[in-house]
């Protein structure tokens, strides 16, 4: 019996994953299709570091029932022309984003406990950008 064979036998029902080199790390994954908002920004952190910044509207349902999802989607992307093409899509622009989500929760001027949705991209595809009429 091969190794891989033992080890799957030897493992506990219910607890076995895919084999993996690395080691297990949860992650909550999200996938975005939408428009941008506006053209996507580049601002600097608290500690310097410098972020590209967008939103993503994603419409659900009818027209006459239609509602508009938005999602703030922030990249640690390097000067260079990666960030230079994203930084040039205009609004509008159909996008695909793979992210990271991470739910914050920060006490506002009221002194309310609130939650927010951080996506942190990890891949982006352009499916259309708006032709010029639009």
């Amino acid at each position: 019996m091969s190794f891989l064979a033992r080890r799957a036998t030897a493992a506990a029902p219910g607890l076995a994953r895919a084999f993996s080199a690395s080691a297990r790390r949860d992650i909550a994954k999200i996938t975005l299709v939408g428009n941008l908002a506006a053209t996507p920004e580049v601002r600097a952190t608290s500690t310097g570091r410098e972020v590209l910044e967008y939103a993503v509207a994603s419409n659900t349902g009818t027209k006459d029932n239609r509602q508009t999802s938005w999602f703030r989607v922030a990249a640690f992307i390097e000067e260079g022309p990666r960030r230079d093409f994203l930084t040039s899509l205009p609004k509008g622009s159909t996008v695909y984003v793979e992210g990271e989500a991470v739910m914050n929760t920060y006490t506002d001027s009221e002194g309310k406990s609130r939650n927010a949705l951080s996506i942190y991209q990890k891949n982006i595809e352009v499916l259309r950008k708006p032709s010029p009429t639009e």
